[in-house]
C-alpha cells in the first residue's frame, strides 16, 4: 500500500513537470495545460465543504451544517474533532488563528495563540554562560505554553456560531470514547514519531498502544480524553482552565519539576485568553486577501511578498520556471529578513504593520531585486519600513451554504507537541515556546533567526507562521486556503494564490503543484521531490541560487474554491498527507 502511494504521488509530479522547460518565453498557457491533464479533480458539494487532514473530522463539520449549523459551527465541531483523530497536530493543548468572513460581508481573526506561563522570562533556556539550550524549548514540560484552543474555538461559537457548544463538542466526545478506525496516515505518522512518544510512560501508554504500535484498521479508543469532553461538553469550555482539566495539567508540571516550582499553574490558565483581531487586508492584481495579523507573521510576509511580485508578469514566465521561481525566492528573502526583525506580540511591541504591507516599501525592495541573478542572504538585512502605525501543524477550511467561510490553522508546534500526555486528561501538550526566540539572533527549531521584538516573557504569545487566508473577487469569496508546515506555511500559502490569480489553476491544481521554500537563513533552496525540472536547477544555480541538500515534502493544504458561475464548492485536499474534502 505505501508503495503504491509512493508511485502514484511520483508519477503525478512526474506528469506536471514533463512538460516543463527552462526558457522563460515558451507560451504561458502550455504549463497550465499541463496542470490540467495530471492533475485530480477537486471534490464537489453544492451546499457545503470541509477540507481537513482527516474525513472523519471533514465528515463531522459536514454532519453539522446538514443538520442546520453554519460555517462556523462546524469548523469548531471539526477542530475539536482533530484533537481525537489527528493526535499529532489536532489539539486541546495547543493553539492557532482562526479567520472568519460572514455571508453579510463582515470578517475577523481569532487569536488563540498560546501564551507564557507567568514563569517565562528572556533568558529561561539560557545557560549559566548565556547559551541557548535547545531541548529545553522544544521538549519537556518547560517548551508547553499555556494553551488557546478551547478558549478560542468557544469564542468563536458563542459570537458567530449557531448551535449550542455541548452539541458540537458530541462528535469529538463521541470518537473518544468509541473509537475510530486508524487510517493509513496515522499509523504512518505514530510510527515515525515512536521514539520520541515513548520518552514518557503516559504518552507511550496512549499513543504507542505501550509498545505494539497501531496498524490502519485497528480502533483507537481514548477514554480519558473523552472524559475531559464529557467534562467540557456538560460544564462549558471554562472547565479547561479552572476545573479539574486544569488542575490535571498543573499536576502534570509538579510531578515534571520534582518537587520544585511547576512550569504552567492553574492560575496561568484562569489568566489566559482568546482575543479577537482586526484582519489584514491586501490586494493582488484586482483581488482582495484578509489574513491573520500579529502575532502572526504570516499574513504581513505574504502581503509583503506579493506585493513585490505583483510588478512582475508572472503570467507570462509561466509556473515552475527559472525565472518565476528566483522571482519568488527573492520576494521570499526580503519578507523573511522583515520578519526577523520586526515582528513579535502587538501586546508587546509595536509592529510596523502598515509599513511592511505597503505599496512604496515593496516597491523600495523590488529596486533591489537583480532579474538574472541571486542575492545573498548574507548581504541582506531587514529593510526599514514606514514608521509604527504574528513544522507540525494542521489547517481545515469550511464554507457553508450561505456563504460563511471559515480558514483555521492550529498546532502543538512540534508533532505531537513536547510529547508529554497529561495524565487522567489524554491529551498533548504543545511546545510552543520555541516559537519565541529563545536566544534573540539564534536559529530556533526550524532554522529560524528572529530578534528582540520575539524574545521570551511571561504572558506573551510567541511569533507564529501561520496563515489562514481568505480570497475574495469583486466582493465575492473565491477561495479560502491555510497550511502547516513551520515557516513554509507562508511560502506555500503565498504560492497556492499565485497559482490560482496568475497561473488559473484551481483549489486542487494548486495544492498538488510542488512548491518551493526559502526562509532568508540558511541561504538555500527547499524544494519538493520531483517538483524542480533538473534543467531548471541547472539554470537557478548558473543565477547563483543554493538548494537544499535533500529534496522533502512542503505543507499539506487544505483550500475551498466557489466555482464560477456555477456557484459550487471545489474542496481541494493536498495529497502530500493524503487529506479529504468532504461535501454535499
Amino acid at each position: 500500500m505505501r508503495m503504491r502511494r509512493v508511485l502514484s504521488f511520483a508519477l503525478t509530479a512526474v506528469l506536471l513537470f514533463s512538460a516543463l522547460t527552462v526558457p522563460v518565453r515558451r507560451p504561458s498557457v502550455e504549463p497550465l495545460r499541463t496542470a490540467e491533464a495530471a492533475s485530480r479533480p477537486p471534490e464537489r458539494g453544492r451546499h457545503g465543504m470541509v477540507s481537513s487532514v482527516s474525513e472523519i473530522a471533514s465528515q463531522v463539520g459536514v454532519d453539522i451544517m446538514k443538520r442546520g449549523g453554519n460555517a462556523v459551527d462546524a469548523a469548531v465541531a471539526v477542530g475539536l474533532a482533530l484533537a481525537v483523530v489527528w493526535p499529532s497536530a489536532g489539539n486541546l493543548g495547543g493553539g492557532g488563528f482562526m479567520v472568519i468572513r460572514l455571508a453579510d460581508g463582515r470578517s475577523t481573526a481569532i487569536d488563540y495563540r498560546e501564551m507564557g506561563p507567568a514563569a517565562a522570562h528572556r533568558n529561561v533556556y539560557l545557560d549559566a554562560k548565556g547559551e541557548y539550550i535547545k531541548e529545553s524549548s522544544q521538549y519537556g514540560h518547560r517548551a508547553a505554553g499555556v494553551p488557546g484552543t478551547v478558549a478560542g474555538l468557544s469564542l468563536a461559537l458563542k459570537k458567530y456560531g449557531t448551535l449550542k457548544w455541548a452539541d458540537v463538542v458530541e462528535p469529538a466526545r463521541r470518537l473518544a470514547a468509541d473509537g475510530f478506525t486508524v487510517w493509513y496516515q496515522l499509523e504512518r505518522s505514530l510510527k515515525s514519531s515512536g521514539d520520541q512518544l515513548s520518552r514518557y510512560p503516559e504518552t507511550k501508554r496512549i499513543f504507542l498502544r505501550d509498545g505494539k504500535p497501531y496498524e490502519a484498521g485497528d480502533l483507537f479508543r481514548q477514554p480519558e480524553l473523552a472524559s475531559v469532553l464529557a467534562r467540557l461538553q456538560s460544564i462549558g469550555p471554562d472547565e479547561f482552565y479552572t476545573g479539574q482539566t486544569a488542575r490535571l495539567i498543573e499536576a502534570a508540571m509538579k510531578r515534571a519539576a520534582a518537587g520544585g516550582q511547576p512550569w504552567m499553574t492553574v492560575d496561568d490558565l484562569k489568566a489566559y485568553r482568546a482575543v479577537e483581531r482586526q484582519p489584514l487586508r491586501g490586494t493582488y492584481r484586482g483581488h482582495e486577501i484578509i489574513t491573520m495579523p500579529p502575532p502572526s507573521s504570516g499574513g504581513i510576509a505574504m502581503l509583503e511578498m506579493l506585493n513585490i511580485l505583483e510588478r512582475y508578469d508572472l503570467k507570462a514566465t509561466g509556473p515552475g520556471s527559472a525565472q518565476t521561481i528566483h522571482l519568488q525566492v527573492e520576494a521570499m528573502r526580503r519578507a523573511f529578513a522583515d520578519r526577523a526583525e520586526h515582528l513579535g506580540d502587538p501586546d508587546f511591541v509595536k509592529v510596523p504593520v502598515a509599513g511592511l504591507t505597503s505599496r512604496a516599501y515593496a516597491d523600495r525592495l523590488a529596486t533591489t531585486i537583480d532579474p538574472v541573478r541571486a542575492s545573498s542572504s548574507a548581504e541582506i538585512k531587514a529593510g526599514n519600513p514606514p514608521p509604527h502605525e504574528s513544522e507540525e501543524t494542521t489547517h481545515f477550511t469550511v464554507v457553508d451554504r450561505l456563504g460563511n467561510v471559515v480558514s483555521n490553522t492550529y498546532t502543538l508546534n512540534d508533532s505531537y507537541g513536547n510529547k508529554i500526555t497529561v495524565e487522567g486528561a489524554g491529551f498533548l501538550l504543545n511546545n510552543e515556546m520555541d516559537d519565541f526566540a529563545p536566544k534573540p539572533g539564534s536559529p530556533n527549531f526550524y532554522g529560524l533567526i528572529q530578534g528582540e521584538a520575539n524574545a521570551v516573557a511571561a504572558r506573551k504569545r510567541p511569533l507564529s507562521s501561520m496563515t489562514p487566508t481568505i480570497v475574495l473577487k469583486d466582493g465575492k469569496l473565491l477561495f479560502a486556503v491555510g497550511s502547516p508546515g513551520g515557516p513554509t506555511i507562508i511560502n506555500t500559502v503565498t504560492q497556492i494564490v499565485i497559482d490560482i490569480i496568475d497561473f488559473g489553476m484551481n483549489i486542487q491544481q494548486a495544492i498538488d503543484w510542488p512548491r518551493i521554500h526559502h526562509q532568508w537563513m540558511p541561504d538555500e533552496i527547499r524544494y519538493e521531490p520531483f517538483g524542480i525540472n533538473p534543467d531548471t536547477m541547472v539554470r537557478l544555480q548558473s543565477m547563483g541560487h543554493k538548494f537544499a541538500a535533500n529534496p522533502r515534502s512542503i505543507g499539506d493544504a487544505e483550500g475551498i474554491m466557489i466555482e464560477d458561475k456555477t456557484g459550487v464548492r471545489l474542496g481541494g485536499s493536498d495529497p502530500r498527507l493524503n487529506g479529504k474534502s468532504v461535501g454535499y
